[in-house]
């Protein structure tokens, strides 16, 4: 495909030699007269690269460049490459160009080749770096896709311990998910607070099984043991450093709205957001799934234990969340 470029000069003469020369070499040229003329040219056309003349009246160059790069933020558009075009040399006039954009200056009374060369060599730039972003947003997705593999692997590993919480940490996940989505989270938030509940009780990796699957009532050593756990997998997680909210879940998820919580007795809005929302899909989580003295608690007593919790154990806002997610599993299908 030809490329596509824009000669903006209020000289004709300007605008005749430069179509020649890049036509023969075989852009696709369109000459304008005017700043105003490619604003409006800009708007329904694409453009692969911009030669804009730096003195020209009402619109000068930098007005023009300041108003195009407004507009492509404004449009979520990719910025043009600009090569201005100056009819001598002038350091500061070089400086404010560079500093709003442009990629290269070219005197008028430019050759046929250097015009060319120049031209070519930007519109290769571009396509290089555009063909690099490309290959760095494939890999980051795949990077992505196999970190959560292995999260939700790992996540499977600390759910194996325990034999009657089959699916605990996915559930927490996804609870917690849907509570920041309808708190307002967007898109990279949600994700953010579906990994920290996945790996909010990796701590328990440090817990025996014989502790952790007790079907009777734990000793105060072994409920030691247990509160533990939320230090331990803030430890573990604190040398992912790529995501260091993590430690958020792992930590703080067992405190209490009202400072009764543990293991650092923190109260209200001390309390990390994320670990609010978590603490409530954790605690309802464990009332809907099977232990080894009770089977899932009905709804309706959920219901009654989150609504009482709120204020003293939970963040009244996020537990309203959760109770309205209550009333419309009207068949009662969140559980394990």
């Amino acid at each position: 495909m030809n490329e596509r470029v824009v000669v903006v000069d209020d000289d004709a003469i300007i605008l005749k030699n430069a179509n020649l020369i890049l036509s023969e070499a075989g852009f696709k040229v369109t000459c304008l007269k005017s700043g105003k003329l490619l604003m409006d040219y800009i708007a329904v056309n694409d453009v692969d690269i911009l030669l804009l003349d730096i003195r020209m009246p009402d619109m000068d160059g930098f007005d023009t460049i300041y108003a195009l790069r407004e507009w492509e933020s404004n449009n979520s558009r990719e910025a043009v490459p600009v090569i201005f075009l100056t009819a001598n040399e002038d350091s500061d006039s070089e400086a404010k160009g560079l500093s709003l954009g442009a990629m290269d200056f070219i005197k008028k009374l430019f050759s046929s080749e250097a015009l060319k060369i120049r031209v070519r060599n930007i519109i290769d730039l571009k396509k290089l770096q555009r063909d690099l972003n490309r290959e760095v947003e494939k890999k980051t997705a795949e990077l992505k896709s196999l970190s959560l593999h292995v999260v939700h692997t790992l996540a499977k590993t600390i759910d194996a311990k325990d034999s009657y919480t089959n699916g605990h940490s996915e559930r927490v996940a996804d609870y917690s998910r849907e509570i920041a989505r309808r708190y307002g989270y967007d898109e990279d938030r949600q994700e953010e607070i579906y990994m920290m509940g996945l790996l909010h009780d990796v701590g328990k990796i440090g817990i025996p099984d014989a502790v952790i699957n007790k079907p009777g009532k734990l000793t105060d050593e072994e409920f030691g043991m247990i509160k533990k756990h939320h230090v331990t997998g803030a430890e573990i997680l604190a040398t992912v450093s790529e995501m260091p909210k993590l430690v958020t879940g792992a930590r703080w998820h067992h405190e209490r709205y009202d400072g009764r919580g543990y293991p650092d007795g923190l109260k209200g809005e001390e309390i990390p957001e994320e670990a609010r929302i978590i603490a409530v899909a954790d605690a309802y989580d464990a009332m809907t799934s099977h232990r080894s003295y009770r089977d899932i608690i009905p709804q309706d007593h959920v219901r009654s234990e989150i609504e009482k919790g709120m204020g003293s154990q939970f963040d009244e806002k996020f537990a309203r969340i959760m109770l309205g997610m209550i009333d419309e599993d009207t068949e009662y299908k969140m559980h394990e």
